[in-house]
């Protein structure tokens, strides 16, 4: 046991919870004022609902035991037998601080898809979907990547703070949410314009500011390599942003805050998977070409095939998941850590790219399978989309009768 190995994951533990109130921020910046208590609310109940879940049975079914490399087992049902002790995880932090570091993570991953279904989607029908996707895909992925005997981690794919867990899922889950809601009314005839930028920032920054944990805590102990992830993921965030500052000074004559704000995020959306396996110079690479990689990618979703993903969850969080899994099977090195048994493909091996392909893939599958089943189960109940008349309301009335701005009369 290390106090200040069990002091740091404590507290990348509650930079990982501040992610999801900055994704809050970040989100809500970019609906219309009509839906931004909605939009807003969609993080804010998964806060409650995550950490209830977690204690229950969520942690039991990532980490608790093993039923073939898919999930874990009931032993840590109601926290038991989770104590001041260490686990199975690390030795040197007490299974409790494994435990609380993991469970902001289970927080934080539903709430990325809301922002693919914003504006159209009725609130309890989201929460029983959240409570069912967890169960159905988050538990399973997390046990498979990083539990023990987990499918993916015994063939080698490796997912440093949740490319695979975290980005890939919920960006294709809300990808498969978004076609079967179908678009937004209005969609293809007006444009949807950000209501407060400044809260758009104020989410990213926050979002950073988390992400040092999500990444550097990801090392399970205060050494080298959680400092060699903090610095991949700065540079990775740093490089993406100034990469879309170019390519809207390229396509649209000026950059723009709100672009630069996604460009830091989905420059950490990349890194992610890599953040503990890759040089140091390679974070660069990919922060760099991870935002031609989404701007273009998000072009193709919304253009070319016509779809309402509404803040660009998959287009940011699923696009730039799968590069950011595909580039640590380009320059992951066993050296910085032999959790990757093989290095990448740029240094002359190939069997580490090939475990990552597997791993999204499998990724991709177990998200879109799990959301078909969870959207079935939940239009048992009902309409999972709200009235015409309640849409052109907006769901901060229809869904909450509260007004984010309510001295406000201009037209939205």
């Amino acid at each position: 046991m290390n106090a200040g190995d069990t002091g740091f994951i404590l507290l990348c533990a509650s930079f990982v919870f501040f992610m999801t109130p900055g994704l809050a921020f970040f989100y809500g910046g970019l609906v219309r004022r009509k839906n931004v208590g909605n939009t807003m609310m969609q993080c804010v109940f998964i806060m409650g609902i995550s950490i209830v879940m977690w204690i229950l049975f969520g942690y039991a079914l990532a980490f608790g035991g093993n039923h073939g490399g898919i999930i874990g087992g009931a032993k840590w049902f109601f926290f038991q037998g989770v104590g001041m002790e260490p686990g199975p995880y690390a030795d040197t932090i007490p299974n409790l601080a494994f435990a609380a570091f993991q469970m902001m993570f289970a927080m934080i991953t539903p709430a990325l898809i809301t922002g693919s279904v914003v504006g159209r989607m009725r609130f309890k029908s989201l929460v029983l979907f959240i409570i069912l996707w967890s169960l159905i895909v988050y538990y399973p992925m997390a046990h498979m990547v990083w539990g023990e005997g987990g499918f993916l981690a015994e063939i080698g794919s490796v997912d440093f703070a949740g490319g695979n867990v975290v980005h890939i899922t919920s960006g294709v889950s809300g990808l498969v949410l978004a076609i079967l809601l179908g678009k937004r009314k209005g969609y293809d005839q007006g444009a949807y314009h950000v209501h407060n930028t400044p809260f758009v920032f104020l989410g990213a920054a926050l979002l950073w500011f988390g992400w040092f944990g999500f990444n550097a805590g990801s090392a399970l102990a205060a050494n080298g390599l959680a400092a060699h992830a903090f610095m991949t993921t700065a540079i990775s965030a740093a490089a993406g942003l100034v990469s879309w500052m170019l390519i809207e000074t390229f396509t649209a004559g000026k950059p723009t805050l709100v672009g630069a704000s996604t460009g830091l995020v989905i420059g950490l959306v990349a890194i992610t998977p890599g953040a503990g396996f890759v040089p140091i110079w390679a974070s660069l690479i990919i922060g760099l070409l991870v935002s031609p990689i989404c701007f273009f990618g998000v072009k193709l979703v919304k253009g070319k095939l016509g779809i309402d993903d509404a803040l660009d969850a998959f287009g940011c969080h699923g696009i730039g998941g799968i590069w950011g899994g595909i580039a640590t099977g380009l320059f992951g090195l066993n050296s910085i850590n032999d959790v990757a048994r093989w290095d990448g493909l740029v240094f002359g091996e190939t069997k580490l790219f090939v475990a990552q392909i597997i791993g999204i893939v499998v990724s991709i599958a177990a998200a879109v399978i799990g959301t078909l089943i969870c959207a079935s189960v939940v239009k048992l109940f009902g309409p999972m989309r709200v009235t015409d008349k309640e849409e052109r309301i907006g769901l901060d009335i229809s869904e909450h009768n509260e007004n984010a701005y309510p001295s406000f009369n201009g037209l939205d």
